[in-house]
């Protein structure tokens, strides 16, 4: 078995730049994203970052907000109960970022097009409506056919749209349980993370838990990502805190609320890169920075039952630490 585990620090290091499409999300507003690897991104200075995002997250909210994203394409863009992504707006009303619109739908079909290496992803969603006629990235110009062009269907004649695919240079994608080699099982809703995977140039996965590959020797059928093209495996408990993880932890409600309530003004997000991006050096600090009590609360939820099959081939924190420096020794 040849291990990919390396550090979150280091993934950033080697597979995220200045500049690149960056994909992340493709899951539900509240759901499993890769938060974790976002703040990185800030920690390590990322910037002038189109992101691509399934549904904005508190992922997109926090990078728009800090600054370093100036391009933007997502299908939905509030944070569901917990309002309207204030970091996100405060960065498209300013004019700092181009924020292009699609429906949920129509990005689903542009990931499945980028999987399947179509030239084109023909389709019926967004056709007549603003949806193909405005264009963040073309604002002056109406209607914008350069978003989603016309095709005809050589076999009834008939007129559809054609929605470009997705090839992001970098997907930085959550998941429940990997094992080092970077097979991957998702619990829960899973909002095009199996087409992001298969779409992107590169992929990193964020993973809650390190699990034995005997693991995926038993549940082969449940691998929705196969090693082969993963990059690399970042292991990273709470990765996408404040939102949830079925399975393994519920969403922080209480901080849902303060981080939105910080990202709508420059003041707000200057005290949270502070207290939240910058102030952990090390997994064990950043768990400390949650709260160790609110963990224990968090992780005792009513999906949890979900792990339950999955628990003795889980591996321990210093296993997987080990696995980690060897990677490096190596």
């Amino acid at each position: 078995m040849t291990s990919k585990l390396i550090s979150l620090s280091e993934a950033v290091r080697r597979f995220a730049r200045d500049g690149m499409q960056y994909a992340s999300g493709a899951a539900l507003p509240v759901g499993s994203d890769a938060v974790v690897f976002g703040r990185e991104l800030l920690r390590q200075k990322r910037k002038d970052l189109h992101a691509i995002f399934h549904c904005n997250s508190q992922q997109l909210n926090l990078l728009a907000a800090a600054g370093a994203v100036t391009k933007a394409e997502c299908g939905f863009s509030a944070l569901e109960v917990f309002g309207f992504a204030n970091g996100l707006r405060r960065a498209v009303e300013s004019g700092q970022l181009a924020l292009e619109d699609y429906s949920n739908l129509s990005m689903a079909l542009r990931f499945l097009g980028g999987a399947l290496n179509w030239p084109f992803v023909p389709a019926t969603v967004n056709i007549g409506s603003d949806l193909q006629d405005r264009s963040a990235f073309s604002p002056n110009e109406y209607p914008a056919r350069a978003k989603i062009l016309s095709v005809v269907d050589p076999f009834s004649g008939r007129t559809f749209g054609a929605l470009s695919p997705l090839r992001p240079d970098l997907a930085a994608i959550h998941v429940t349980l990997a094992d080092p080699s970077g097979n991957a099982i998702i619990l829960g809703t899973e909002w095009s993370r199996t087409e992001l995977s298969r779409a992107a140039k590169k992929v990193v996965l964020i993973a809650d838990a390190i699990v034995d590959p005997a693991c995926i020797r038993q549940f082969p059928n449940l691998v929705r990502i196969p090693d082969i093209i993963v990059e690399a495996v970042v292991h990273w408990p709470f990765a996408a805190w404040p939102q949830g993880s079925p399975g393994m932890y519920d969403i922080d409600e209480a901080q849902m609320l303060f981080m939105n309530k910080a990202l709508a003004t420059e003041e707000g997000t200057r005290a949270y890169l502070r207290d939240f991006v910058e102030s952990y050096d090390d997994l064990d600090s950043y768990l400390d920075l949650i709260g160790r009590d609110t963990i224990k609360a968090l992780s005792q939820g009513s999906s949890s039952f979900l792990l339950d099959p999955y628990r003795r081939w889980i591996l321990p924190a210093d296993e997987v630490a080990r696995l980690v420096a060897s990677e490096f020794a190596a």
